[in-house]
C-alpha cells in the first residue's frame, strides 16, 4: 500500500469516536429509537413490565441513551499544558550526531612506487610461479623503466576514478629528497585538505620494527629508511596513508606510537592508516593474486572481487576469465552490468560497515571525506580477500573482522546472477541486460522489518541499502514509501536514517519534478524537520522552499498533505531570515491566505490541520520582519485572521491569534540597523489594522482553551511593549476619585467601546473595581499620577493601600513625554513611539490583561501578571501561609491583618528604570512595618538603587526577574514566548500513520465498563427499596470549613469530596485509606459548588467548579501527589450590576459534552468542552439562578431553578431554546436547593426542591403544575440528590437529618445524625450524592464527616 493511502486511511479513521459493544443491537437511527422507545414507556411505564418487543427496545436505547459515546479533554493539548512540554524541532543533540562537524575533503594524493624491477629485494624469497602483476600490468612485459612509468600512470588512473579532482603526483624508485620535496609540495597544495600518501613497497626490505620504510640513494646501489616521525612531519595532518608492502604492521605500529605521544602532548592528529597485512605476515605471492592484491582491491574493487570469486563459483569452468575485463558498461550507469555490480558492491559494503561499526566511527570513515569512504569501503573486500590467503589487512582506526559478514553472500549471489549474463552481453552487444533482483528483494526484507521491528529491537540491516536504491528511478517510489514508514517510527527513526546519509538525497529529489513523489517527499520533510531545524539552511540554499509553496498551492493533495508542506515552511521561516526573505519572494504569503480565505466551514480542504499550519506559517513568516508584516496588512491579513477565532478546534484559533499577534509591531526588526521608518510605522492605515488586530484579540481573552489563552497574553504583551506608556498613563486616571470628570468621561468612552462584540468588556463590570483592587500601577510622574497620589479622598487613598511614587520627588517634575524624550536622545530605548490609540481601547486593555492575569490557569495568570510588569501595573494578591499537610490545622498560627491587604502599590516598569544612564533611585515605603507573615505573602518592598548589577540579584526583593541592561534586545527578551508553535511541532514527531499502541487497550477497558454498566443499570431498573439507613463507611475529612461537596466514583470504592476552601480529598471507602489531598488553586477566599466527573467510562476527570465561576478540570487525581491540570477556565463572563460574588451554578452532560453554568448572572453559559468554545449564552430571567441539572441521557437538555421559586425546561437542539417554565413552590416563595431529572428515558419529567422544604414532582410536557408534593423538610432543606436509574430520591436538611423518597412519594427511610462521643451536634446536612450505578448514598455536613449509606442487605465497610 502506498503511503498517500495509508496516510489516507489513517486521517480517515482518526476522529472515529469510541465503539459501543451493543450498538449491533439496533439498525435505525438515535431519533427512532427514542421515538419508538418514548411511545412504549408511555404506553407500560418505564418500570414496569413491558412486552418482549419492549424489553429489547429498552436494551438498545439503553445502550445508546445510558452510555455516552462523547469523549472530550484527551488531546494532545490536554497533556501536561501548564508544564509546556512538547517542544519543536531541535537544534542541538540528535542533530549534532548525524551532521558531520567537518566536511573533509583529500586534495592532493602522492603515489611513491619502490618496485626496482628485475632486482629482489635481499629479504624476500618469491616461490615459482609467483605473483608479479602490479596495477594489472606485467612489469616484466615490456623494459623496466617504460613498465615502471606505465605503473604509475596506471595508479594514479585508479585512483583519479574514485576522486577526480584531486592532483595527483608520483615518485617512480624515489630518493629520500624526493619523497620529500614530494610530500611538503603536497602539503603545501592541499592547504587544510587531506593528502593521500600511498607508498607501494614490493621492491624494497621490509619496513623495520621501528617502522622504517625503505627508498634508493640517487644510484640505486643501497636502500635508505625513511622513518614514520619524518614522514609525518612532511605530510602533517589531516593525512591518510595506504602502505602496500609486507609486515606493513610495523608501520602502523609506529604510527600509533607516535599518536598517542602527540595526543598526551595536547596535539591531536588526523591521521589514518591502510596497511596490506600484520607486522608478522608477508604479501600473497599465489599466482592466483596480483603482486599488488591490496592496491587492487582498493581501487579496483569490482574487477578484483569478480576474479577472485570465479575461482570459487560454479562458473569456474563456464566462465572465462578474461571476460571480466570486458565488462560491458561504465561504473556509474546504473543500467550497465558493471554500473549494476558497483552499484551493488557500494550497498552491500555501506550495508556491513554501517551494521558492524560504531556510529561515530562510521560517520568519520564513511560520510566525512569520499575518497576515504571508498577506500575503506574497498578495505573490506580487501579483508575478505586477503584473509583467504592467511593475511590480514589492518587499519588505524581499527575496525572489527567484516569478512565473514552475511551480506557477502548476498553479494555473491547477485555477482554470480550478473556474471552469468556476461558472455551473451559480450557476444550480442544489442543484447538486453536484465537487472539483478538484489535491491527489490532487499527492500522486502526492509518491509519485512517494518511490520514487526521497533525501536527496541535491533535497527533494520538494510537501511544504507534504501539509501542507495533511492538513485534508481525503477525503485525509487516503492524505496521511499517505506522510508517514510521507517521514519514515522519516531525521532530515533529519524536520527538512524539521518546519520546514514539519506539528508543529500532528498535534498537532490526535491529537484524532480514526478508527481507521484510528491506526497512521499513532503511526507519525508515533515518527519526531517520536525527532529531537525537546521535543514532549513540547506532547504533555502537549493530553493527546496519553492516544492513545498507548490504543493501547498495545489489541491491534488489530500488537506493533512498540504498541512504538512505548510510546516516544513513554517520551519524554513522559523528564526531565519533569508528563508523569510525567500519564501516572500516565492509569494508564499498570498498562497497562504489565499487558501485561508478560501476555507469554509464544510469545505473539505478546510481541515483543522492544515488551517492551524497556514496560520502557524504566516505567524513565522511576519515575526519580526517588517518587510512582511506590512505587505501582510496590504493583503488583508488581520480580517482573514481574525476570521478563525470562532473556529471549534483550539489550536486554530490558537494559531490564529498567533499569527495576529506577530503582525503587531513591537518595533524590534532585526533586518533594520536602527529603528526608522516613523512615517511607515505611523501612517493611518497601519494604526487602523493595528487597532483592529486588538479588538480580535480582545474578542478571544475569555476563550475556554488555555492554549488559545496563552497566545492571547503573549500577543498582547507586544502590544503593551510598543503602549507601555498610553497604558500607564490611563490606568492612573483610575487613581482619581470616581466623581472626577476625567474618570466619568473616560468610563464612557470604554463603555461605548464595548458595545462592539469583537472586544473583552464585562457586561455590569467597573473598570476601576477591576483594576484597582488587584493591581499596583507605576507611573512616571504624569500629571494624573501625581494628582492620584496627592488625592485623600480616593477609596485607594484611604484604605491604607496607597503607594508613593516609585519615582522620587523631583522626577515626578518630569512629564511622561519628556522622560520618553530623554530615554529616547540616550539612545537606548529603540522602540518607536506608537501614535496613542483611544483611551476606551487603552480601558479594555487593561481589563482584558487584568482578566488574564486573574486566570484559573497558573500558567495564564503567570503570563497576563508578566504584561502587567511590561506596562508598569504589578499584581499584588497576598494571603496567609497554606500548609500543605493533610489534616486540621489548629495549631496554626493566626495569620497578622497585614497579610491580608489586597490592594494597589506603586511599581514601575523596568524598561523605565533603566531608560537614562544614571542610576535611579525610586522609594516605594511599605504600608505598615514589616511582619514576618506579611512578608511572607506579598512582596518585599523597600528601597533599592535599581542599578543593572542589582535588578539581577536573586536577593533584590522582586516577584520577577528583571533584566539590567538597557539594549532593544533586552527589552524584546523579556516578552513572554510564544508556546503554540514548538507545542503544534509535536505533533509530526509522533506517528501518523499507525494507531497509537495503546488504543486496544483503551477500547477493551472502556468495552469492560460498558458492560458492567449497563448490568448494574439493568439492576437499578428492577430494584425494590426498603430503607437506605446502613452506613457502610464514615469518613473524617479533617476539612476546618465542613463538606461542601461530594461525588462517588462509578467503577471503584472511592468518594471525592471538597470544603468550603477549595481543599479536595480522595478516600477509598472500602479500604478506609486517604488517597490523595490537594488544593483546587491557592486561594482561601473561595469555595468549590461543583464536583463532576468528565469520561466515566474512561479515564475519568475531576471536574471542580469553583464559587467564583471558575473551572478546573484534573487527571490522575486519585493518585497521590500526582494529579495534573488539564484545562482551566472561567464558566461565567458577567454579573449582574451590584452583585459581589458570582455564586456559580453548574452541572456537566456527557452525552452531549456540553457544560452549562450560570449564577448572579443574566444568562446561562453554554459551553462546548470538546471544542473548549463557548456555543450560546442562553438569557434566563430576571431572578438569579441557584440550581443547575443537566439530562444524562438526552443531549442538549437541562432544567435551572431560580431564586424566586421558579423552573424552566430547556433544550438548545430548538430555537427558542426554552421548552417550558413554571414555578411550583408557591406556599413559601424560597430559592430552589437543587433540582433534577427522574430516572428513566422521559425528558420532561423533574424534581425540585426549595430551601422552604418542600419537593414538587413535575411533568412539564403535560402540564405545568406539579403532580405530586412533598413537604419533606419545614423551612430547612440544604440538599437533595436524584438517582440517576433507581427511582429514589433523597433531601438532607438544617436539622440534620435525611429523607429517603420513592418517586410516588414514599417515604423509604429517616437518616438521624447522632451526637459524637464528645457530645457535639453534627452540623447541618450540606451535600448528597447517588452512585451512579448502585444503590449508595453519600452525604455530607458542615462538620467534616462524610457518611456512605446503602440497603440493608448491604455489609457494612
Amino acid at each position: 500500500m502506498a503511503l498517500g493511502d495509508l496516510m489516507a486511511s489513517r486521517f480517515s479513521h482518526s476522529s472515529v469516536s469510541v465503539s459501543n459493544h451493543l450498538d449491533e443491537c439496533s439498525s435505525r437511527e438515535d431519533g427512532e429509537f427514542r421515538r419508538d422507545f418514548s411511545d412504549a414507556a408511555s404506553s407500560s411505564g418505564v418500570y414496569g413490565n413491558a412486552t418482549t418487543t419492549a424489553s429489547t427496545i429498552t436494551t438498545a436505547a439503553t445502550s445508546m441513551a445510558y452510555l455516552p459515546q462523547t469523549v472530550v479533554l484527551c488531546e494532545l493539548r490536554h497533556d501536561a499544558f501548564e508544564a509546556s512540554t512538547s517542544s519543536g524541532p531541535a537544534e542541538v543533540g540528535l542533530v549534532s550526531k548525524w551532521r558531520s562537524k567537518d566536511k573533509m575533503k583529500t586534495g592532493m594524493v602522492a603515489l611513491v612506487v619502490c618496485l626496482n624491477i628485475t632486482v629482489d629485494p635481499p629479504d624476500v624469497i618469491k616461490i615459482s610461479p609467483c605473483a608479479r602483476m602490479e596495477c594489472w600490468i606485467d612489469p616484466f612485459s615490456m623494459t623496466p623503466q617504460k613498465a615502471l612509468d606505465t605503473i604509475g600512470k596506471a595508479l594514479s588512473l585508479q585512483y583519479e576514478r574514485w576522486q577526480p579532482k584531486a592532483k595527483y603526483k608520483y615518485e617512480l624508485d624515489p630518493t629520500m629528497e624526493e619523497v620529500r620535496k614530494l610530500c611538503t609540495s603536497c602539503r603545501k597544495f592541499a592547504k587544510t585538505e587531506r593528502v593521500l600518501f600511498h607508498y607501494n613497497g614490493h621492491g624494497v626490505p621490509k619496513p623495520t620494527s621501528n617502522g622504517e620504510i625503505w627508498v634508493f640513494n640517487k644510484t640505486y646501489t643501497q636502500y635508505i629508511p625513511l622513518s614514520v616521525r619524518e614522514l609525518d612531519s612532511w605530510l602533517k595532518t589531516p593525512s591518510i596513508y595506504v602502505f602496500d608492502c609486507s609486515a606493513a604492521g610495523n608501520i602502523v605500529n609506529a604510527f600509533m606510537e607516535l599518536h598517542d605521544a602527540s595526543s598526551s602532548s595536547g596535539l591531536p592528529r588526523d591521521c589514518i592508516l591502510l596497511a596490506a597485512c600484520e607486522a608478522h605476515e608477508d604479501l600473497p605471492q599465489s599466482a592466483e593474486f596480483p603482486a599488488d592484491v591490496f592496491t587492487s582491491c582498493l581501487t579496483t574493487p569490482i574487477q578484483m572481487a569478480l576474479r577472485w570469486f570465479c575461482t570459487r563459483s560454479l562458473l569456474r569452468d563456464s566462465l572465462d576469465h578474461s571476460l571480466i575485463d570486458k565488462i560491458p558498461g561504465r561504473p556509474n550507469d546504473r543500467k550497465t552490468l558493471l554500473g549494476e555490480l558497483n552499484w551493488i558492491f557500494t550497498a552491500v559494503t555501506d550495508t556491513i560497515a554501517w551494521n558492524v561499526l560504531p556510529h561515530d566511527l562510521f560517520q568519520r570513515l564513511f560520510r566525512q571525506d569520499l575518497l576515504v569512504a571508498s577506500l575503506f569501503r574497498n578495505f573490506l573486500l580487501a579483508e575478505r580477500i586477503m584473509r583467504s590467503a592467511n593475511c590480514s589487512p589492518i587499519s588505524y582506526p581499527m575496525l572489527p573482522p567484516t569478512h565473514q559478514h552475511h551480506m557477502w553472500d548476498a553479494w555473491d549471489m547477485a555477482a554470480e546472477i550478473c556474471l552469468s549474463q556476461l558472455p551473451s552481453l559480450i557476444d550480442d552487444p544489442n543484447a538486453e541486460f536484465q537487472p539483478s533482483l538484489f535491491f527489490t528483494e532487499q527492500l522486502t526484507g526492509f518491509e519485512v522489518w517494518l511490520d514487526h521491528g521497533s525501536e527496541h529491537k535491533k535497527p533494520p540491516e538494510q537501511l544504507p541499502i534504501v539509501l542507495q536504491v533511492l538513485l534508481s528511478q525503477c525503485h525509487r517510489f516503492r524505496a521511499l514509501v517505506l522510508l517514510g514508514r521507517f521514519l514515522d517510527m519516531g525521532s530515533w527513526a529519524v536520527d538512524l536514517a539521518l546519520s546514514v546519509g539519506i539528508f543529500p538525497y532528498v535534498l537532490k529529489l526535491l529537484q524532480t519534478i514526478t508527481p507521484e513523489l510528491r506526497q512521499i517527499l513532503v511526507f519525508i520533510w515533515t518527519k526531517i524537520l520536525a527532529l531537525d531545524k537546521s535543514c532549513q539552511v540547506d532547504l533555502v540554499k537549493d530553493g527546496g522552499h519553492t516544492y513545498f509553496i507548490r504543493f501547498l498551492d495545489g489541491l491534488e493533495a489530500y488537506p493533512e498533505q498540504r498541512a504538512m508542506a505548510a510546516f516544513v515552511l513554517a520551519v524554513i521561516v522559523d528564526e531565519h531570515r533569508r528563508g523569510q526573505q525567500a519564501c516572500i519572494e516565492a509569494g508564499l504569503l498570498h498562497v497562504c491566505l489565499k487558501h485561508l480565505q478560501a476555507s469554509t466551514p464544510n469545505d473539505a480542504q478546510s481541515e483543522p490541520l492544515f488551517l492551524q499550519w497556514l496560520c502557524l506559517c504566516l505567524g513565522k513568516m511576519w515575526e519580526d520582519f517588517m518587510e512582511a508584516q506590512l505587505l501582510g496588512l496590504l493583503a488583508d491579513a488581520p480580517s482573514i485572521c481574525a476570521s478563525l477565532l470562532s473556529e471549534p478546534q483550539p489550536e486554530v484559533r490558537a494559531s490564529a491569534v498567533f499569527a495576529l499577534g506577530t503582525l503587531l509591531d513591537v518595533g524590534f526588526d532585526s533586518s533594520k540597523d536602527s529603528v526608522g521608518g516613523e512615517e511607515d510605522f505611523d501612517d493611518d492605515e497601519k494604526l487602523r489594522a493595528e487597532i483592529s488586530i486588538v479588538k480580535s484579540l480582545l474578542g478571544v481573552v475569555p476563550d475556554g482553551s488555555p492554549l488559545v489563552r496563552a497566545e492571547v497574553s503573549v500577543a498582547l504583551a507586544r502590544f503593551a511593549l510598543r503602549h507601555k506608556q498610553h497604558l500607564k498613563s490611563v490606568a492612573a486616571y483610575y487613581w482619581k476619585p470616581p466623581s472626577s470628570s476625567v474618570l466619568s468621561l473616560h468610563l464612557a468612552h470604554a463603555r461605548s467601546a464595548s458595545s462592539d462584540p469583537c472586544q473583552y468588556m464585562p457586561q455590569g463590570s467597573i473598570i476601576a473595581s477591576q483594576i484597582g483592587p488587584s493591581v499596583r500601577i507605576g507611573g512616571e510622574g504624569t500629571p494624573f499620577a501625581r494628582e492620584g497620589r496627592g488625592s485623600t479622598s480616593s477609596p485607594l487613598a484611604t484604605s491604607g493601600v496607597m503607594h508613593g511614587s516609585p519615582l522620587s520627588d523631583d522626577s515626578s517634575q518630569h512629564s511622561d513625554s519628556g522622560a520618553s524624550m530623554d530615554a529616547a536622545s540616550n539612545g537606548v530605548i529603540n522602540v518607536s513611539r506608537p501614535k496613542p490609540l483611544e483611551s476606551g481601547l487603552y480601558c479594555q486593555c487593561l481589563l482584558g490583561i487584568c482578566s488574564l492575569a486573574k486566570d484559573p490557569s497558573p500558567r495564564i495568570a503567570s503570563l497576563g501578571r508578566r504584561v502587567l510588569s511590561i506596562i508598569g501595573i504589578e499584581q499584588v494578591v497576598a494571603r496567609p501561609l497554606r500548609s500543605s499537610s493533610v489534616g486540621v490545622r489548629h495549631g496554626d498560627p493566626p495569620a497578622s491583618a497585614g497579610s491580608n491587604l489586597v490592594g494597589l502599590a506603586r511599581s514601575s516598569s523596568w524598561f523605565d528604570m533603566n531608560a537614562g544612564q544614571l542610576p535611579l533611585t525610586f522609594r516605594t515605603p511599605p504600608v505598615s512595618p514589616p511582619r514576618t507573615s506579611c512578608l511572607a505573602g506579598m512582596r518585599r518592598v523597600c528601597s533599592l538603587e535599581f542599578r543593572p548589577h542589582l535588578l539581577n540579584s536573586p536577593d533584590s526583593g522582586l516577584a520577577d526577574p528583571v533584566l539590567g541592561g538597557s539594549s532593544g534586545n533586552i527589552e524584546r527578551s523579556f516578552l513572554p514566548q510564544s508556546t503554540i508553535y514548538r507545542w503544534s511541532c509535536g505533533h509530526f514527531s509522533k506517528p501518523l500513520l499507525t494507531a497509537p499502541d495503546d488504543s486496544e487497550e483503551v477500547l477493551s477497558k472502556r468495552e469492560g465498563r460498558e458492560k458492567i454498566a449497563l448490568d448494574l443499570i439493568s439492576k437499578c431498573q428492577h430494584y425494590s427499596v426498603t430503607k437506605l439507613n446502613n452506613q457502610i463507611a464514615s469518613w473524617d475529612t479533617k476539612f476546618e470549613t465542613g463538606t461542601k461537596t461530594a461525588l462517588l466514583q462509578p467503577f471503584s470504592p472511592i468518594v471525592v469530596a471538597a470544603d468550603g476552601n477549595e481543599r479536595i480529598r480522595v478516600w477509598n471507602y472500602e479500604e478506609a485509606t486517604l488517597l490523595n489531598s490537594f488544593d483546587n488553586h491557592a486561594f482561601l477566599d473561595k469555595s468549590i459548588s461543583k464536583l463532576c466527573l468528565v469520561n466515566e467510562l474512561d479515564d475519568s476527570l475531576l471536574m471542580v467548579a469553583s464559587g467564583d465561576g471558575n473551572i478546573r478540570i484534573w487527571k490522575d487525581y486519585t493518585h497521590h501527589g500526582e494529579q495534573k491540570l488539564v484545562t482551566a477556565f472561567p464558566a461565567i463572563q458577567s454579573q449582574r450590576p451590584g452583585v459581589r460574588g458570582v455564586n456559580a451554578v453548574v452541572d456537566w452532560q456527557q452525552q452531549s459534552g456540553y457544560l452549562y453554568a450560570s449564577g448572579e448572572s443574566s444568562a446561562i453559559m453554554l459551553w462546548d468542552l470538546d471544542k473548549e468554545q463557548l456555543l450560546n449564552s442562553i438569557p434566563s430571567s430576571d431572578s438569579s439562578i441557584t440550581a443547575l441539572a443537566a439530562s444524562q441521557v438526552h443531549g442538549g437538555q437541562f432544567a435551572a431553578g431560580f431564586v424566586d421559586g421558579s423552573v424552566r425546561l430547556y433544550d438548545i437542539r430548538t430555537p427558542e431554546m426554552l421548552v417550558s417554565a413554571t414555578r411550583p413552590h408557591i406556599q413559601r416563595v424560597e430559592r430552589v436547593v437543587g433540582i433534577g431529572f427522574q430516572p428513566g428515558l422521559d425528558p420532561a419529567k423533574i424534581v425540585s426542591a426549595s430551601q422552604a422544604g418542600d419537593i414538587q414532582f413535575l411533568d412539564i410536557r403535560h402540564q405545568e403544575e406539579s403532580y405530586l408534593t412533598i413537604d419533606a423538610h419545614r423551612g430547612s432543606l440544604t440538599a437533595l440528590a436524584v438517582h440517576r436509574h433507581v427511582p429514589i430520591i433523597a433531601s438532607g436538611s438544617a436539622k440534620q437529618f435525611i429523607k429517603v423518597f420513592s418517586l410516588e412519594g414514599e417515604q423509604l427511610g429517616t437518616i438521624r445524625y447522632y451526637p459524637t462521643f464528645m457530645a457535639q451536634k453534627i452540623g447541618s446536612v450540606s451535600c448528597l450524592t447517588f452512585h451512579p450505578y448502585q444503590v449508595l448514598l453519600a452525604a455530607g455536613a458542615a462538620d467534616a464527616f462524610v457518611s456512605i449509606y446503602a440497603d440493608d442487605t448491604s455489609p457494612p465497610r
